[in-house]
């Protein structure tokens, strides 16, 4: 399980130093979250605060540089791989 603690990463982001309302934006769409990504571009721990959301599920949000529909298009592939990954095990055994 991924945590804010851990190695102190959230000491890291580039984010702390932003307002929070940057990267919880009232849309889905339009200039604020292509601001909040632009912070997330330049974050030396933009994979971790990604993997915070995916293994937190749903959040809502600007996190690791992806918006909420772009990590629910991530979990999807990530379903899909694991499905296929586990018919090409049972074609094996």
């Amino acid at each position: 399980m991924v945590s804010y603690c851990g190695d102190g990463w959230w000491e890291r982001a580039a984010c702390r130093s932003s307002d929070p309302d940057l990267f919880f934006p009232v849309s889905s769409s339009g200039r604020q979250i292509a601001r909040a990504k632009a912070v997330c571009a330049h974050c030396t721990v933009r994979r971790e605060c990604l993997d915070l959301a995916l293994a937190t599920g749903p959040v809502s949000g600007v996190w690791g540089g992806t918006s909420e529909d772009d990590r629910r298009l991530i979990r999807q592939r990530q379903r899909k791989a694991r499905v296929r990954a586990a018919l090409a095990a049972g074609r094996n055994t």
